[in-house]
């Protein structure tokens, strides 16, 4: 049997074979060259204690073991002329729901409001440049979803290990690095990503499903009770034995088209506030204990959690050594994120601060109903927008004037490519957020001595880490409550939270769709 041990080591010896090979050897005690092969199956990062080490998990073959590896294995068919499926969206939930759909022998029709990643990276140019914003093809809408310019973030607090284990390998084959496989932290890059998407897609095609861009979805087509196709912009009407729909956070037309056909739709939680960004060389000093990072260190992350009265305040969506990113989807609001490259080597890290918002923080709100959550969220990107400069120009302020309530006469250096405009902001964020960030980083400044310091800059604002509507679904068809055949997934459904969480939720669902059919 292959041995399953864990061994300790310094940065510099853990990338070096002959040093890792050392210390599985010492720590099995047996010779070097009885070891036929190793591989790695975890990787984490120790910075406790005032030293930086790293902690492998190897699993270890001796002898005459048989040398295997533990890895899904995917059958996709040719499905030309199989059973169409619908699938809404070219996010990860509606591109992994597709993939699965394959394998099941099912025809998948991709129909995404954006544009291919390519011609996507123009417009997203032509945003950053000359602040020209197309409400179908930005950083939120297109090809691969709002992932696809990101971090590229592979968390998820999934239970479904082993679903969990076939998205990565699933990246893994389309052209990721297969380090996100034991990583404890895995992530791909931006600059990865839409190369991975693209064969993702070809993928989908070469074994006969369709891919439909430009194409934004205006109705559902209805029979008998049933969900049966959609209807497009431009008229067109598809068909299929069932809809999934994997449209995203940010698709509010989508919400109103449901409500619009007395489709049920669910209030939910969510959350909203602003992006801080540090230099990454202080985050660097706070997390290595003032050890220089050497070539051998990833740029430093943290995760900050604080309760201020009976609300969450916690750090989202961190990017070392990263670049902050207009995401807005109208040219009335101005919405921020953060994304990192795979070799996280910016000057700067950022990260969303927000602020939990509950159904009882909207009583001002209620008269949208359903939709009172997105009315907030959408009031606090106009004020972005207003309190904001030309185009997509970001209010922002030094972090310490922030939490001590003074106008920023000046700006630090910012990756934002558009531009800040300093803006009071302790001033015009609504009071429920506001102090409550206040309080929040006056904390996370207690835990990470130097977090808090006027080096440091916010932006306006972080409002789409998640979507305060949930499309309800029965919990063992999946399902829409109230409509066969309409099956919701990933983030705009509410029931993800980023690429993988997404991604399983949309197999998940793939597999609840064949059952349906069959």
């Amino acid at each position: 049997m292959p041995h399953d041990i864990s061994i300790v080591l310094r940065p510099d010896e853990a990338v070096n074979d002959l040093a890792v090979l050392g210390a599985i050897a010492q720590k099995l005690d047996m010779p070097t060259d009885a070891i036929v092969h190793y591989y790695i199956t975890r990787k984490s990062i120790d910075a406790r204690k005032g030293k930086v080490l790293i902690n492998l998990g190897v699993k270890v073959f001796t002898g005459d073991e048989e040398v295997t590896e533990d890895r899904p294995v995917f059958n996709y068919r040719d499905v030309r002329s199989a059973t169409p499926i619908i699938v809404v969206g070219a996010g990860p939930a509606g591109l992994f729901a597709a993939l699965r759909l394959i394998e099941l022998g099912l025809k998948p029709i991709v129909i995404e409001r954006g544009k291919l990643v390519s011609d996507r990276k123009r417009d997203i140019a032509m945003l950053n440049r000359e602040h020209q914003l197309n409400p179908d093809s930005n950083y939120a809408f297109g090809e691969g979803g709002a992932g696809t310019f990101s971090d590229g973030k592979l968390y998820t607090r999934s239970k479904k290990r082993g679903d969990f284990k076939r998205i990565l390998q699933a990246l893994v084959d389309h052209g990721a690095n297969p380090a996100i496989l034991y990583e404890a932290h895995p992530h791909i890059g931006t600059n990865r990503l839409p190369g991975i998407i693209t064969r993702i897609r070809e993928t989908i095609l070469q074994y006969g499903g369709e891919v439909l861009f430009n194409s934004r979805v205006t109705e559902l087509i209805l029979d008998s009770g049933q969900a049966v196709g959609v209807k497009l912009a431009d008229g067109q009407r598809l068909h299929g034995k069932a809809v999934i729909l994997a449209t995203g956070h940010s698709a509010r037309d989508i919400y109103h088209m449901l409500h619009n056909q007395s489709i049920a739709l669910e209030a939910k939680p969510f959350a909203m506030g602003v992006r801080v960004e540090h230099p990454q060389a202080l985050i660097d000093a706070i997390q290595y204990h003032g050890i220089p990072r050497s070539e051998y260190l990833p740029a430093a992350a943290y995760s900050l959690v604080h309760q201020v009265e009976g609300r969450g305040v916690y750090s989202f969506c961190m990017c070392p050594g990263g670049f902050i990113v207009p995401a807005a989807t109208g040219t009335d609001e101005v919405v921020v994120n953060g994304m990192s490259p795979s070799n996280r080597n910016s000057r700067w890290a950022n990260s969303g601060i927000v602020v939990e918002i509950r159904l009882d923080d909207l009583a001002d709100f209620a008269q949208h109903g359903i939709f009172a959550g997105l009315e907030f969220q959408a009031e606090l990107e106009r004020l972005a927008k207003q309190h904001g400069g030309y185009g997509v120009q970001a209010p922002a302020q030094r972090l310490v004037d922030f939490v001590e309530g003074r106008f920023s006469s000046n700006l630090p250096t910012c990756s934002y490519h558009p531009g800040l405009n300093s803006s009071e902001m302790h001033l015009w964020l609504p009071e429920r957020i506001g102090f409550r960030l206040r309080e929040g980083f006056k904390a996370f400044g207690k835990k990470m001595k130097g977090f808090l310091t006027n080096d440091a800059v916010i932006l306006g604002v972080e409002s789409r880490t998640s979507s305060p509507i949930r499309i309800p679904r029965d919990p063992e068809t999946l399902q829409h409550s109230h409509l066969s055949g309409l099956f919701p997934s990933g983030e705009g459904a509410g029931y993800a939270g980023g690429i993988v969480s997404s991604a399983l939720d949309g197999s998940i669902v793939a597999d609840a769709v064949a059952r349906y059919v069959s």
